[in-house]
């Protein structure tokens, strides 16, 4: 048990110390102009180890991606969207001033696509929203979703853009008042909702 343990937190270290350099790197250069070779000489690894966790530099910054939406999901699990849509969009905003090198490098290495797609799945996750689906509703929860994501990345491109000109809390406010509240009185049924 403790050969895995170790084995386990070797793997996490070595990720993390990859995960780390891809983001360091594409700041400074861009994600196109990084190479592996690039990757392994910051975070120290040798160029094997790199293809014992990662088929490539994508993969890499997949895995990047797919932890941030992990972390990001349990930081939202025991808020509701649809009650209070004000401390999920400052929780949103808190989250990405914390982690902004890491979001300016999602949100400038990946196409808008590959980006959203895992993002929709946070929106999707929030039961709130899915359990009261209205069948009154104007607008199919997916389609709504699919824009309140949409709509809430093309934000915190804009606020990362402008060098967060706004604290978190504001911007909480912003998103909730443009973009989720007026979703979820599309989707609820509710007109008051908007």
């Amino acid at each position: 048990m403790m050969n895995i343990d170790r084995t386990d937190r070797r793997v996490r270290r070595t990720h993390k110390l990859l995960q780390g350099a891809l983001v360091g790197l594409t700041l400074e250069r861009g994600f196109d102009a990084v190479t592996i070779r690039d990757i392994t000489d910051r975070a120290d690894v040798g160029y094997a180890t790199f293809f014992r966790h990662y088929p490539d530099k994508e993969a890499l910054l997949a895995d990047v991606l797919e932890a941030m939406k992990d972390e990001f999901q349990s930081l939202l699990a025991p808020y509701s969207m649809v009650s209070n849509p004000e401390k999920t969009g400052t929780l949103l905003f808190e989250y990405v001033e914390q982690n902004r090198d890491l979001c300016r490098v999602l949100l400038n290495s990946t196409d808008t696509m590959s980006l959203l797609k895992p993002v929709q799945e946070i929106g999707m996750s929030d039961r709130s929203l899915m359990f009261n689906f209205s069948a009154q509703s104007s607008v199919p929860v997916e389609i709504a979703i699919s824009h309140l994501m949409s709509s809430l990345v093309m934000l915190i491109r804009w606020w990362l853009d402008h060098d967060m000109p706004y604290p978190p809390e504001r911007m909480g406010q912003i998103a909730a008042g443009l973009i989720i509240r007026p979703v979820i009185g599309a989707v609820l049924g509710d007109a008051n909702g908007a």
